[in-house]
């Protein structure tokens, strides 16, 4: 047991200095154990300073959950009379812990009595106040009213320089944009909230808020950061003893392992998060555990279970009188009773949701989502449309509201399912064109705005579309490809016609491209150890439409999801004899047609002039020399008149050099160097150059940098490792350099998907140039010097394959 202090006769003021210091420190159950010691020690000598101590025993309780232990601490006598201070921290304390119990009668009753002494004797705990009575309205369902109070206790803050309150105070206000459903606002507001933790130390507060912003990305559709978020967070929370914030961040992980179909996994989570909040009595958070349990029975096909949750979840919101939380459990109501074609219920439960007024944006496209299937499993297929369509229109406004560009990136995830039944649908009735329109208008829609190819706000109708027109233009086959939940689909468009083919579930082609690629990068050359996963990948991806692809023509793959780490060229080609798919077509990546189209409009009329940086100095150990970079770019510049090229070398290859450079005037930008890729935050993968004098972290050129600068070039080759990305975004695909410098208007970009050799690169690089001065194109020069390295000792497609040829606009 950590003693109070550290002699017999210490101050008051020093005991309670060590256990607040715990508190902060987020060390919350030896603070509530310390502060208890210093009230029984004090109370009959000091009961000024006892009563402190037993505030900020009750503090620490409240922290850690245990909301109706506050309330017996703070009745067990009376505080002393004629303190304003204590008086109003007690009663803000008890009006807490009875929020959390939504007992909200006793705590507007306590609160109004904080408010008459604060109205009397303005103190500094009058600031706890605000907030306080914030959480309050937040509770009754007064938003307006809970902002404007969370915006006085951050004013109160300032004034009185309390980062401790003024990260509390944005903790609240981000918890009230999640509640709003403002997602990306929420983030923005943790993240002051986050910053005010750090400057307070109050280590409490910064896994609060960390769990917050992972949850704000959860709804942002980025599972991935989310899950590490929670994990940190319920972590921490449970070795600080803080069972309230356990249980929630329990019950957000359970939500990612759902999503992602660990099903027993998510069970245990949500059932352990369950078990704490009916522990500690957090109705609010029992109720939110039971209508995601309630899901995920129906998920798992548990009707029974999942309506029993979903009632005792709906039985709770209507005792706390939180109306839209009746919403949640009414949908699951509706979900089970479609599932037991029970269709008048399941209709009648989908429309209340869907035209409730407060329905949460999110819960309204997935109740005409399930409107939609119903009638489309009716055959009311006009209603069915109409619904489909309704859904992705409220999908699309909530995408609309989405201000930040990483959270763009992500939030078609949320989506894609709705996309994914509509195209269905839609190939069901015979309409594989419109199928396809549809499927178009999903992808790669940040890019197209950030180019101007698409509106910001466009509406959630596609525009038509010429497929056929766009292959006559490209001369070549267009294959695009869309990986379903149940059914894949491929299109192979040729100027002649569109021919669609169904194919297995993406689930399956994903699993076998993860094996294939790591195959790839393995010592052993796939094509003499006859790789299953690569013949199967071929048989299924190319075989249905290689009647529709001419020998040496081109094709323009537009890939989905895990398909956008597959270099098709190294798929294996059985007959006549086995050999790889690169042996009989040019090939090129691009993320829609509309990319495609806009990358083929028009001739690009530019100097043939080159921005040429690498061979940097080493920035630390992480980052070693290349030992032919010098050669590299020897060989790049040589086909360049001295007029004509610009070559950041050595300690001059710096990212402010690049940045200064005027980029935009190139018509090749070519960087030899190391790449990072960052897959919790692709937009700040790097390449890495050498530092500025004087600032140790300015080496890195970061992605979203690059995005600062337009450029006009006609190909930005990235001679570096991974500076494709490593992470696929649902309709953008692999996010990192590539993307920013198409996203930037370089109108083609070579990128590696993996981690390439100095010597094969070199030769490789050589040989692309040598084919362009030629005259040929870009995508046939790329295949020509991946041939040669074929055809020699680095037959291996380790050595070759990793570098795409990335279409831009």
């Amino acid at each position: 047991m950590t003693p109070l202090c550290g002699c017999r006769r210490c101050s008051p003021q020093l005991a309670f200095e060590q256990a607040n210091r715990a508190f902060l420190h987020g060390e919350v159950k030896q603070a509530q154990d310390q502060a208890g010691r210093g009230y029984r020690r004090f109370l009959s000598s000091n009961p000024e300073w006892a009563w402190k101590f037993r505030i900020l025993e009750a503090k620490s309780t409240l922290e850690r959950g245990l909301f109706e232990d506050v309330l017996k601490l703070l009745k067990s006598q009376p505080p002393p009379s004629g303190q304003p201070d204590l008086a109003i921290s007690v009663n803000t304390l008890s009006g807490l812990a009875n929020v959390h119990l939504n007992n909200l009668p006793d705590a507007e009753h306590a609160l109004n009595d904080a408010l008459n002494v604060c109205n009397v004797s303005a103190t500094v705990s009058c600031g706890d106040l605000f907030i306080a009575r914030g959480l309050l309205a937040t509770e009754q369902n007064e938003s307006d009213l809970a902002e404007n109070l969370y915006r006085r206790g951050l004013a109160f803050a300032r004034l009185h320089n309390d980062p401790y309150l003024e990260a509390t105070a944005w903790l609240n206000l981000g918890n009230e944009s999640l509640e709003q459903g403002r997602f990306d606002e929420a983030i923005d507001r943790s993240e002051s909230a986050y910053r005010a933790a750090e400057i307070a130390d109050a280590k409490i507060l910064e896994l609060v808020i960390q769990g917050n912003i992972g949850w704000a990305n959860y709804r942002l559709g980025d599972s991935e950061k989310a899950l590490t978020l929670a994990l940190e967070s319920e972590r921490a929370a449970g070795q600080l003893g803080d069972v309230f914030d356990q249980e929630n961040e329990l019950t957000n992980i359970g939500y990612v392992q759902m999503d992602e179909r660990h099903f027993d996994v998510a069970a245990q989570s949500f059932q352990k998060a369950l078990k704490l909040a009916e522990n500690i009595k957090a109705h609010r958070d029992t109720y939110n555990t039971l209508r995601v349990l309630a899901r995920l029975a129906l998920q798992m096909g548990d009707l029974d279970q999942a309506i029993q949750h979903a009632e005792v979840a709906l039985d709770i919101a209507r005792k706390s009188k939180r109306h839209q939380d009746e919403l949640y459990p009414i949908l699951v109501r509706g979900q089970v009773a479609a599932r037991r074609s029970d269709t008048t219920a399941a209709a009648k439960a989908f429309v209340e949701v869907e035209s409730d007024s407060i329905c949460p944006i999110f819960l309204k496209w997935e109740a005409q989502h399930s409107l939609a299937r119903l009638y489309e499993d009716q055959t009311r297929w006009e209603d069915a449309d109409h619904e489909y369509r309704a859904a992705l229109a409220t999908f699309e406004a909530a995408r609309d509201n989405i201000r930040h560009g990483d959270s763009q990136l992500s939030f078609l995830t949320n989506g894609v399912h709705i996309y994914d039944d509509y195209l269905h649908f839609l190939v069901v009735r015979g309409m594989p064109d419109e199928a396809l329109r549809w499927a178009d208008h999903s992808r790669a829609r940040t890019l197209a705005e950030r180019l101007g190819l698409l509106a910001s706000g466009a509406s959630a109708e596609p525009p038509a579309l010429n497929a056929q027109k766009l292959a006559r233009g490209i001369r070549g086959t267009i294959l695009f490809y869309w990986l379903g939940g149940k059914q894949s689909y491929l299109w192979a468009i040729t100027p002649r016609k569109v021919t669609l083919f169904p194919l297995p579930a993406g689930a399956e082609i994903g699993a076998a491209v993860e094996r294939y690629r790591l195959a790839l990068t393995g010592p052993q050359d796939v094509l003499e150890s006859a790789n299953l996963d690569g013949s199967f990948l071929y048989h299924t991806l190319v075989a249905p439409a290689q009647d529709l692809l001419p020998k040496d023509g081109r094709v323009f793959i537009i890939p989905d999801g895990p398909l956008n780490n597959l270099n098709f060229e190294t798929l294996p080609v059985p007959e006549p004899t086995p050999h790889y798919w690169i042996q009989d077509v040019t090939v090129s990546n691009a993320s829609s047609l509309r990319m495609l189209a806009a990358s083929h409009r028009g001739e690009k009329k530019q100097l043939h002039n080159l921005l040429l940086m690498g061979n940097s100095v080493p920035p630390s150990e992480k980052y070693p020399a290349l030992p032919r970079a010098s050669a590299q770019m020897e060989s790049v510049a040589k086909h360049f008149s001295l007029g004509r090229q610009k070559i950041l070398a050595g300690e001059q290859a710096t990212p402010a050099a690049y940045l200064g450079s005027n980029p935009e005037q190139y018509s090749f930008i070519h960087f030899v160097a190391h790449g990072t890729a960052s897959r919790l935050s692709p937009l700040d993968s790097a390449i890495v150059l050498s530092k500025t004098r004087g600032a140790d972290d300015s080496f890195k050129l970061y992605a979203r940098d690059i995005m600062q600068h337009p450029l006009n070039a006609d190909l930005v080759t990235i001679s570096a490792c991974y500076g494709s990305g490593e992470r696929s975004y649902a309709g953008e695909g692999l996010v990192g350099l590539s993307w920013a410098f198409l996203g930037s208007g370089a109108h083609n970009v070579i990128a590696a998907l993996w981690e390439a050799t100095d010597t094969s690169t070199e030769q490789l690089m050589g040989t692309l140039y040598d084919e362009l001065d030629k005259g040929a194109s870009l995508d046939t020069a790329l295949r020509t010097a991946k041939l040669s390295l074929l055809q020699g000792r680095f037959h291996n497609p380790f050595y070759w394959a990793p570098f795409q040829l990335y279409t831009g606009s």
